[in-house]
C-alpha cells in the first residue's frame, strides 16, 4: 500500500470528510431581446393615445380618434371622467372625439378608457384644448391724429388651416354720427398668416372722432364667417382745417 493510499484510508478512519470534484453549472444563455419587448408588452397596461390634442378655432370641424396600447382585452369603451369638453365636440364610446367648438378658451379633462376583460383594465389621462380666434387683430399703431390726419395701423393674424376672404374697413366717425372711410382693403389672407401690417388714414375735417376698425373674414366651403372690431380707446381731435 503506498503512502497517498494510506492517508486516505487513514483520514476515513478518523472521520475527516474528503472533497469531490463537482462540474461546474453552465449558465443559462440570455433571453433574446424579442422575447424581452414580448414580455415587457404583456406586462404594460392601458396607455392612452395621442399624449396631446392640437389646437382648434370656433366653428372649425375637429377630428381625432383616441387609441390605446398595451395588454388590454378588445373591445375599448371610451368617456370623458371629469371636466368638459368645449361646447359643440362629442366624445363617442368608441373614442371618436369630433364636432366644431362654440367659442374660444382654455378647456381641461379627464378622458378614461376601459377594456373587456374580467377583471376590466381601466385608464385616464388629462387633457387640455385650446380654442382660438380664427383672426386675430390687435393695434400696431394706435390710430392718433396727425396735423389734419388721422393715422394708424393694426396687425391681423390668421390662425386657421384656411385662405380666408378678408374685408378690412376703418371708418372715423364724427360726433354727429357722420363716418368717412379712412382704409379699404379685400383681399385673402393666406393660412398661418402672422402679424399682417394694415395701414389706414385719410384727411378729415375739423371734429372729435372715434375710429372703428373691422375685419370680416369668410371661407365659403365652410360656411363660415369670422368677425373682429377695434375701437378707438379715446375720441381724437382735428383742431386744423376748415
Amino acid at each position: 500500500m503506498g503512502p497517498l493510499r494510506r492517508l486516505a484510508t487513514l483520514m476515513l478512519l478518523v472521520g475527516f470528510p474528503i472533497a469531490a470534484t463537482q462540474a461546474t453549472p453552465t449558465p443559462a444563455p440570455p433571453p433574446s431581446q424579442s422575447a424581452t419587448a414580448q414580455k415587457a408588452a404583456e406586462e404594460e397596461g392601458l396607455v392612452i393615445e395621442p399624449t396631446e390634442l392640437p389646437p382648434t378655432y370656433p366653428r372649425a370641424q375637429y377630428h381625432v380618434f383616441f387609441h390605446a396600447r398595451g395588454n388590454y382585452v378588445p373591445v375599448l369603451h371610451w368617456r370623458v371622467e371629469k371636466g368638459a369638453l368645449p361646447p359643440g365636440l362629442t366624445l363617442e364610446e368608441s373614442g371618436e372625439l369630433h364636432g366644431a367648438a362654440q367659442r374660444t378658451g382654455e378647456f381641461q379633462f379627464a378622458i378614461a378608457v376601459r377594456d373587456s376583460g374580467n377583471p376590466q383594465q381601466a385608464v385616464q389621462k388629462e387633457f387640455t384644448i385650446k380654442v382660438v380666434e380664427a383672426i386675430t387683430m390687435v393695434w400696431k399703431d394706435a390710430a392718433h391724429v396727425n396735423g389734419n390726419r388721422i393715422d394708424g395701423s393694426v396687425a391681423v393674424s390668421n390662425s386657421t388651416a384656411d385662405d380666408i376672404d378678408l374685408t378690412f374697413d376703418v371708418k372715423a366717425v364724427a360726433q354727429d354720427g357722420r363716418a368717412t372711410e379712412i382704409g379699404y382693403q379685400h383681399f385673402v389672407l393666406p393660412r398661418g398668416t402672422a402679424a399682417m401690417t394694415l395701414p389706414f388714414g385719410d384727411t378729415l375735417p375739423r371734429g372729435t372722432y372715434s375710429v372703428y376698425v373691422n375685419v370680416v373674414g369668410e371661407v365659403a366651403k365652410h360656411n363660415v364667417i369670422y368677425k373682429q372690431e377695434l375701437k378707438s380707446p379715446a375720441p381724437l381731435q382735428i383742431i386744423i382745417g376748415p
